[in-house]
């Protein structure tokens, strides 16, 4: 596996060689009821986010994340939002969120592509948290902080946690140590040139960004009874990033790195997850095969918890059935962080 995982780090590094950089234009995002747009400063720009407080006072805020093909949007969605709005769920069962874009995408700084590490997303996570506890756009001092991260972002959660030892929990979905290397590879292929793809077309974005190809998402990151509304909707609000994200970021999957967290954490996936399940998904047949397969990889100190979302693929946030998974989520916090 050890090897597997750099071999597609190698495989990354070396797609960079045909891409050169240039600037994108940022987005305009309308900012929820009963939310706050913020702006969060870092050495190549400022990341955008949005900070939403419950309607009750709270100790406990979650830092929401997207993976590299997705923004803000893909926690909070906007077609049929009581159901796939993971940020509405979460300030629903009590816990303040803040939801950021990454470098490189959404409302927040677009530098060269190939500037974009996944440690420097790690760095200005952990400058992140520092803030919330220190109070935050106004909000006061939270004395816990949970980073939840999908598939990308899971991976820089990990390199947070175990660099700086300093959140309260860790959520990580579309997160394995056994990773489908064809299939991850499978998924890399459907990618090009965000410059040639529709929904990008005229931003001026540099030739590194890249985004998936139309009509591959279904099949990279939703189940077989995902709501084709959703697909579409994926489609339209998808994102670009850049391969020089995933050297460093696959890394968070090799043995070694993810046993120094010290706090809770909890592992997420879809059961039929191509990219993180294991051959056949053969990881993720139910929450007990995935602990199994996980534990060797963590402390005792993680106190670590798994589910599996059935008939999900990558995405979980957007499978029909996620309200199972939102209240399994509430459930960790609420038994487990606070």
């Amino acid at each position: 596996m050890r090897s597997s995982v750099r071999s597609i780090a190698a495989f990354a590094a070396a797609a960079l060689l045909c891409l050169a950089p240039g600037v994108a234009d940022a987005d305009d995002t309308a900012v929820p009821d009963g939310c706050q747009a913020v702006s969060f400063p870092v050495p190549q720009g400022n990341l955008a986010g949005t900070l939403c407080l419950p309607q009750q006072p709270t100790d406990v805020v979650m830092v929401l994340m997207s993976g590299s093909n997705y923004n803000a949007t893909y926690w909070d969605f906007a077609y049929q939002p009581e159901t796939y709005s993971f940020r509405r769920a979460m300030n629903r069962a009590g816990f303040a969120t803040l939801t950021m874009d990454r470098l490189g995408n959404g409302d927040s700084s677009h530098p060269p592509a190939m500037t974009l590490t996944a440690t420097a997303t790690a760095d200005a996570l952990h400058e992140i948290v520092q803030s919330l506890r220190r109070g935050f756009a106004g909000a006061q001092p939270f004395g816990k902080v949970v980073t939840v991260g999908h598939s990308l972002t899971s991976g820089t959660s990990v390199i947070e946690a175990t660099a700086h030892n300093d959140v309260d929990g860790v959520l990580l979905t579309g997160y394995s140590h056994t990773l489908n290397i064809a299939e991850v590879l499978g998924v890399i292929a459907t990618y090009y040139q965000a410059i040639h793809d529709p929904v990008f077309a005229g931003r001026g974005l540099d030739s590194g960004y890249l985004t998936t190809r139309p009509g591959t998402r279904a099949k990279d990151f939703f189940g077989p009874d995902a709501d084709p509304k959703v697909v579409e909707l994926d489609e339209k609000t998808k994102e670009v990033f850049s391969l020089s994200e995933y050297p460093d970021g696959l890394t968070s999957t090799l043995p070694g790195m993810s046993s120094l967290i010290k706090a809770p954490v909890m592992i997420a996936n879809g059961s039929v997850d191509r990219l993180s399940c294991g051959p056949a998904y053969s990881i993720c047949r139910d929450a007990t095969t995935l602990l199994a397969a996980e534990t060797p990889f963590f402390a005792p100190a993680a106190k670590l918890h798994t589910f599996v979302l059935p008939g999900s693929g990558h995405s979980v946030n957007l499978a029909p059935n996620t309200a199972a998974y939102q209240r399994a989520v509430v459930d960790w916090v609420n038994t487990t962080v606070k």
